[in-house]
């Protein structure tokens, strides 16, 4: 949890944060990590290569080093692990697709009061282009290449055997869940441009063989066929609760009687609406980026689930250290038909049937 804010040295700390994400968003912009490579480097010579004045890389190499995203010996400059691989372009780890959502961000927050201003996301103008889609969707995957993994291994599909990753994207939860479990087949859902990036990243996986795609507006159009497993992985978010409220109705739909819906979210949790921070900041990202986004408390979705028609709502917890978002998984179910029991006898029961 974020530190509360009481004083004024406080506020002065809080708002000065910005320096060192700035100082990382200019290394990323420069190419630095990629430029650095396997080398070692003297400010001289990389700031040749870089085009930058002596004096501003000295500086802003020392503040890397001081964070550990550089290492210095003597007076020479060189990666890290993490700069040499996931900040590293010409590394097959590169994370670039989430790098340059990255950096586009830090423009985007610039303009937040002209959302405040208009209630509108700031492009509101400017049509969602395939390309930002596809752009989007590797960001996406870049995201969740660990996370999903570790959450797969703790949610258990035991009896299913249809999943739908409900805009699913990059189709990265459900390669991962695919791998864990053997009969299970998925779907994933989304726009066609999405669904490009998520056959490009699968032809690299076995379980490609069970996945298959679903080109779908599901916030207006019906989901068709009938699915053991709905993931619904942050996607709430984006839309107004209106606008949930509909799809949740179309993911009942969608599921068999005792189907399970699963939604991944950054959920508040307390009765005032506020925390985790991380969930509340990341509402201001929905008012830049969307027309009705925002981020709800556990509470209000699962009255929701209720109201489309969904029983047994309850968080299902992980591990800590493995959450994408502090209790963050809501699970709900179809009513169905109860599964069959075998009541075992007692020897006295037994003696009463043989009397």
């Amino acid at each position: 949890m974020t530190q509360r804010i009481t004083t004024f040295d406080e506020f002065r700390d809080a708002v000065s944060a910005y320096r060192l994400p700035r100082v990382l968003l200019v290394a990323l912009e420069l190419d630095l990590f990629s430029t650095v490579g396997d080398r070692s480097w003297t400010i001289p010579d990389l700031a040749k290569e870089l085009k930058v004045s002596e004096r501003g890389l000295s500086i802003l190499c020392r503040n890397l080093a001081a964070v550990g995203i550089l290492q210095k010996k003597g007076a020479s400059y060189k990666n890290s692990r993490l700069g040499a691989t996931a900040l590293n372009a010409d590394h097959r780890a590169y994370r670039g697709g989430y790098l340059n959502l990255i950096k586009s961000h830090w423009a985007d927050w610039i303009r937040l009061l002209e959302s405040m201003r208009s209630g509108l996301p700031i492009d509101h103008d400017t049509p969602d282009s395939p390309d930002y889609r596809r752009q989007f969707t590797w960001a996406m995957h870049h995201r969740t290449l660990e996370i999903a993994p570790a959450i797969a291994a703790q949610i258990s599909f035991a009896g299913s055997t249809t999943l739908l990753d409900l805009g699913g994207g990059p189709g990265t939860y459900a390669m991962a869940f695919l791998a864990k479990h053997p009969l299970l087949r998925a779907t994933v859902c989304d726009r066609e441009a999405a669904l490009e990036v998520a056959k490009e990243i699968a032809c690299t996986h076995k379980v490609r063989r069970r996945l298959s795609y679903l080109t779908l507006d599901f916030s207006s159009e019906p989901i068709p066929g009938t699915y053991d497993v709905i993931w619904y992985s942050n996607v709430l978010h984006i839309y107004s609760p209106e606008e949930n409220h509909a799809i949740f109705r179309r993911a009942w739909a969608a599921l068999r009687p005792g189907g399970r819906f699963i939604i991944q979210d950054a959920f508040l949790h307390d009765r005032k609406g506020l925390y985790p921070v991380e969930a509340s900041l990341f509402a201001v990202s929905m008012l830049l980026f969307t027309r009705g986004g925002n981020t709800y408390s556990a509470s209000e979705t699962t009255r929701w689930l209720k109201e489309a028609g969904f029983i047994s709502v309850k968080p299902v917890p992980l591990k800590e250290g493995t959450e994408d978002w502090e209790g963050g998984i809501l699970e709900a179910s179809v009513p169905g038909p109860r599964p069959k029991t075998t009541v075992r006898q007692t020897r006295s029961s037994r003696d009463k049937k043989s009397r």
